[in-house]
């Protein structure tokens, strides 16, 4: 065998080696509206949606997490509400005024909404927009609205949550 081909034969070898599986790493964030005040006759509803663009496997989930309703005081209200979407599906829950759990006597009451998103990198990573919004339980009108950047990159590209 001749030196050239051994020198090949070294040469393929070290390319077979540096060869290795794409990296598959995944992140969770949290990210946490401002307190918001919910009066007795208004309900509060958290929506979310992925807007990435790009082509998500068949079955692949690219956005999971929680969405979370703390009270003033602290304490979570009710149970973390999981979701998964791998598209432009809607996603929605909703906080009742008597769910705050306060005195009968009460008429408004705090609480803050949080997303707690665990996604992976690369070409189909999440790409979640998500809002905050009350709204009077009899009629349906806004009272008042919260949401990040449609731009659809808000939560991937931006660590701090909101623009």
């Amino acid at each position: 065998m001749s030196i050239r081909s051994l020198l090949l034969m070294c040469v393929f070898a070290a390319c077979a080696l540096a060869q290795t599986a794409p990296i598959s790493a995944s992140f969770t964030r949290d990210y946490s509206f401002p307190p918001v005040g919910l009066a007795s006759s208004e309900t509060a509803q958290l929506n979310l949606v992925n807007l990435s663009v790009a082509p998500i496997p068949s079955g692949s989930v690219a956005c999971s997490g929680t969405i979370t309703f703390t009270s003033a005081g602290g304490t979570t209200i009710g149970k973390p509400i999981s979701f998964a979407t791998a598209g432009s599906q809607v996603i929605s829950t909703q906080l009742t005024f008597s769910q705050l759990g306060l005195a009968a006597s009460d008429t408004r009451g705090e609480f803050v909404a949080s997303v707690q998103l665990t996604s992976s990198f690369g070409p189909s990573a999440c790409s979640l927009v998500f809002s905050l919004e009350t709204f009077d339980t009899m009629s349906g009108v806004t009272h008042v609205y919260l949401g990040n950047s449609a731009t659809g990159t808000a939560l991937v590209n931006n660590p701090g949550g909101f623009r």
